[in-house]
């Protein structure tokens, strides 16, 4: 893995020393993504594809080379309190930021930890010339929609699920 390299106050990319916290604090966010209406199938379907990659012996270190991703972490006086995983999809030619993972331990919440991590997610999707940046709220996760408008995140679409027998 490169070295690390400072992004910004509170915020930097993830270094191998962070991969057991990076897996520690996914883990607190599957579970935490799971107890929320549509969490079980998102975390199956999406998120679970990220934590699992960083909970498994060097896979911090194999998302950090992929030139697709970012792992970002957000730090209170040198202390890793929260993970931000984003990546570049190519749709149709176009570059599209994606948010993969945004998770800040309960106690770190409140003090801009999550909006530091999400903003140089978005200056590095700029940078890389996405047309916009998608991320995941749940029904009914007011805390998270809220958070997600006010870093400048609307709604483009909903998706509707109808579970079967």
């Amino acid at each position: 893995m490169a070295a690390p390299e400072a992004v910004a106050e509170g915020v930097r990319l993830a270094e191998r020393g962070d991969e057991h916290r990076c897996a520690e604090l996914c883990r607190q966010g599957l579970n935490e993504v799971q107890q929320r209406r549509g969490g079980p199938l998102l975390a199956r379907r999406e998120v679970d594809l990220v934590a699992t990659a960083l909970t498994r012996p060097g896979g911090l270190q194999r998302l950090g080379t992929d030139p697709r991703r970012r792992v970002l972490v957000g730090t209170i006086d040198d202390v890793v309190v929260g993970v931000l995983v984003a990546r570049v999809d190519d749709v149709r030619g176009t570059p599209l930021g994606v948010v993969e993972v945004c998770y800040v331990e309960p106690a770190a919440r409140g003090v801009g930890v999550g909006r530091a991590m999400l903003d140089e997610a978005v200056r590095w999707f700029a940078a890389a010339h996405c047309l916009g940046a998608d991320a995941t709220a749940l029904p009914g996760d007011r805390a998270v929609k809220q958070f997600l408008e006010a870093s400048g995140f609307t709604a483009r679409s909903i998706t509707m699920h109808r579970s079967l027998p």
